[in-house]
């Protein structure tokens, strides 16, 4: 269990004030997680990596010279926020270009696929190489599906060193996905791990038993078997991964291999587990170059382990041996005297400009943030029940986020309407908010829905009926074009498009917004619960479908939560009118 916190909610940003604080030489801190504090004395390409928080040393132990330039950290086990990526990658950027690299998760996806075209809006030459390391997570046949687990590692430093060897961005790119290409993964679990405050463990396994092929977020495994010998583990890492692709590692192949712990295995019983890794790669003909063992990215105190091979070409093998100095990752000698400190020149501020607004656009906007805070009141009494309803094939934090996510959205709109900002504003504000500390797919997809209904209210108007119409019919196209999800993906879009479509259809025939939107919050929950006779096909709980049967998706559980909670809420929001 996870022992030492003061707020739980906070938590996430006390680490990162304190891993900021504790590590000036390499690091500072910007809104989103952190960059270095040094700048080479020539510019170039930037590299930003990122995830959630929870598994040092990725992300920000990884920032350095030779290897990232910053890393956007989002909440514990979640994605952050486009905004966070957005202020991380300005804060890095030298004008030679940015190369994003994350793992290939749902919300980092979304989030960092977001950043990545507003950043370009702006002329940033911004590129993403995704991580898919994860052998277990689908077939060699759909190597793009797999998630990236602790290859990150070796993947970052590629990228990283390219980076420092004055390759540009065409070039970073390129190598960097040829390191991904050659990386492979697998993990196991003995315990789950424990979020600051929780109860309960994300997941459990049974005495005797390990989880196998488990992700870094607390997800379960996708398989079990029974409790090995370190002998045993060793044989299993290389049997999986010597013969997971449909390109075997050929005969004489040089082969990093990167023992990593996941949090509260000793370093001591992984050597013991290395050293029958190490037979058994010479038994496979295999050369072994530079073997790491140790924490290279965890998932809080989970009892696991994880094997990655990147096996090398001459590049390759250069780059993987070039130096890096970070706080958790030092190799070689990296030429200190040619680093400058970073001066406040290199900051950029955007100053803000309230939008005008309405008498009525504010009024609506006090009434929204009113329903935000009932919102969060709502989801903080449901967020063990939404956590329990995740942990069946997730990773068990959807209560968390949404806590944390609808607690930021209601205090953001709470100040946004003591600053007299619209309704407009207010939602924009809020989505923020949500998207920041939420993070993960959730986080995205409330922020595009709240953005939607946003835009159709405005600022300077005073919104009807029809406006609000008009903005939920905007948030189902919007979350389905951002999200790709359809009706019948198991996700949150089955309830969101019964909600829309039913309180469309009531406005169209003539009943009041209060009847309108009450049918609507009734039709969005009898579709939430019917999701439990889906099997999912996107987000993380895809790996572990069948297991999900029988549960409701907890991201249309929370939405339905969420439209009857506000109905008190809508019907003085907005006049009647056509």
């Amino acid at each position: 269990m996870t022992r030492l916190w003061n707020v739980p909610d906070d938590f996430a940003d006390e680490m990162l004030e304190g891993f900021a604080a504790a590590c000036g030489r390499w690091v500072r801190q910007v809104p989103g997680g952190v960059v270095r504090s040094t700048r080479d004395a020539r510019p170039t390409v930037s590299v930003v990596i990122g995830g959630g928080s929870g598994h040092y040393p990725a992300f920000g132990g990884l920032v350095g010279p030779g290897l990232a330039h910053g890393a956007a950290m989002g909440n514990l086990f979640s994605s952050p926020s486009a905004h966070q990526v957005e202020s991380v990658v300005r804060a890095s950027d030298q004008g030679e270009g940015v190369l994003l690299s994350y793992g290939n998760y749902a919300g980092d996806v979304l989030h960092f696929g977001a950043a990545q075209q507003a950043l370009r809006a702006e002329g940033i030459d911004c590129r993403t190489v995704l991580v898919t390391d994860d052998i277990f997570s689908a077939p060699a046949r759909h190597t793009a599906q797999r998630r990236g687990i602790a290859g990150d590692f070796a993947v970052f430093k590629i990228a990283g060193a390219a980076a420092a060897t004055g390759y540009d961005l065409d070039a970073v790119e390129a190598v960097t996905k040829r390191a991904n290409l050659h990386t492979r993964s697998m993990g196991v679990a003995f315990s789950g791990c424990s979020l600051p405050g929780a109860p309960e463990p994300l997941f459990t396994v049974p005495p005797g038993r390990m989880a196998v092929g488990l992700g870094i977020h607390g997800e379960p495994g996708i398989d079990e078997a029974d409790m090995p010998t370190a002998d045993e583990l060793a044989t299993l890492f290389i049997d999986h991964l010597l013969t997971a692709d449909e390109r075997p590692l050929p005969g004489g192949a040089r082969i990093v291999p990167i023992l990593n712990g996941l949090g509260s295995v000793k370093n001591e019983e992984l050597f013991v587990v290395y050293r029958r890794i190490a037979e058994l790669l010479h038994d496979a003909g295999l050369v072994v170059v530079d073997p790491h063992v140790g924490e290279y990215c965890t998932s809080f105190d989970m009892a696991g382990v994880s094997l990655t091979l990147l096996w090398l070409d001459d590049e390759l093998e250069r780059l993987w041996a070039a130096p890096a100095d970070t706080p958790a990752f030092r190799t070689g000698a990296v030429d200190t005297a040619a680093l400058r400190p970073f001066t406040a020149e290199h900051t950029r501020a955007d100053a803000e400009t309230p939008a005008p607004s309405s008498e009525a656009s504010r009024r609506l906007a006090a009434r929204i943030a009113s329903a935000l805070d009932a919102a969060f009141l709502a989801i903080d009494a449901a967020s063990d029940d939404l956590g329990r309803i995740d942990a069946v094939a997730g990773d068990g934090d959807h209560g968390i986020g949404m806590r944390r996510g609808t607690r930021a959205a209601a205090q953001a709109a709470a100040a946004a309407v003591s600053g007299n900002r619209g309704a407009e504003t207010t939602l924009n504000i809020a989505a923020d908010a949500w998207s920041d500390k939420a993070g993960g797919t959730s986080g995205a997809i409330w922020a595009v829905i709240l953005r939607a209904i946003g835009r159709e209210l405005g600022d300077d108007k005073e919104p009807t009926t029809r406006d609000l119409v008009r903005g939920l019919n905007r948030a189902v196209s919007d979350v389905t074009a951002y999200g790709q999800a359809v009706v019948g993906d198991k996700t949150l879009v089955d309830a969101l498009v019964p909600l829309a479509h039913t309180f469309s259809a009531a406005i169209e025939a003539g009943e009041t917004l209060a009847s309108g939107w009450g049918k609507a919050a009734t039709a969005a929950t009898t579709s939430a619960n019917a999701t439990a006779d889906l099997l999912p096909r996107l987000g993380r709980a895809r790996t572990h479908g069948e297991r999900s049967l029988g549960t409701p998706d907890p991201g249309a559980v929370s939405l339905a939560i969420i439209a009857h909670t506000v109905e008190p809420f809508v019907a003085p929001t907005t006049s009647h009118t056509p």
